[in-house]
């Protein structure tokens, strides 16, 4: 793979604001929108620093090295596409890899390793997730095994859900113990938030 097939976007804010990180040129995966990133961080402000950051279908890293900059203690990514989890790499290495945690594999079969990890901390942890792009058309049955996967966050430890999906999909207000608190429509896309119902 080519540098030159790689897309490059910025951090937009916090630690390592400016600096680039490149994004495959492959169908599954591109850059959350610019407008949608700031969003989410405009929601999340200080509240992630210091938490853990999950990026469950994380491609070249973009959210979850946007926490990093912006404070988050250990962020945690999972890829199966081997040229978006190489890119992710170099992208882990450009910042801090320090405090990141990389699995190459398919996210519904690695989650439950993820959430192993994350229980040795303390602290409270923000997960999201945005399942593949070019399986959104038409293609329910990702979003029913994502709920699968969010179902398996355990409140207590659990800051944030934030799921990223096509708007045309009505998510469930609640997910076990996890109660719908924001959605907010960005055109094709829409983010909605969750947070345990103890901490509302």
């Amino acid at each position: 793979m080519r540098k030159e097939d790689n897309f490059r976007t910025k951090i937009i804010g916090g630690e390592f604001k400016g600096k680039f990180i490149e994004i495959p040129n492959i169908s599954t995966t591109r850059s959350s929108k610019g407008i949608l990133k700031e969003s989410l961080f405009n929601t999340l402000q200080f509240d992630i620093i210091d938490k853990n950051f999950v990026e469950v279908f994380s491609g070249s890293g973009s959210i979850g090295l946007e926490a990093l900059s912006r404070g988050a203690g250990q962020c945690y990514f999972i890829e199966y596409n081997k040229r978006a989890y190489k890119v992710l790499q170099e992208n882990i290495k450009k910042l801090d890899s320090s405090r990141c945690h990389h699995l190459f594999g398919d996210s519904f079969e690695k989650f439950e390793t993820i959430l192993e990890m994350i229980k040795r901390s303390d602290a409270k942890t923000y997960f999201y997730f945005d399942p593949p792009f070019s399986t959104r058309d038409g293609m329910d049955d990702v979003y029913d095994k994502t709920l699968e996967l969010i179902k398996k966050v355990d409140a207590n430890s659990c800051a944030m859900v934030i799921v990223e999906h096509m708007s045309q999909l009505d998510m469930p207000k609640e997910i076990n113990a996890l109660e719908q608190v924001k959605r907010k429509k960005f055109g094709r896309s829409t983010m909605t938030y969750y947070q345990p119902k103890d901490a509302l």
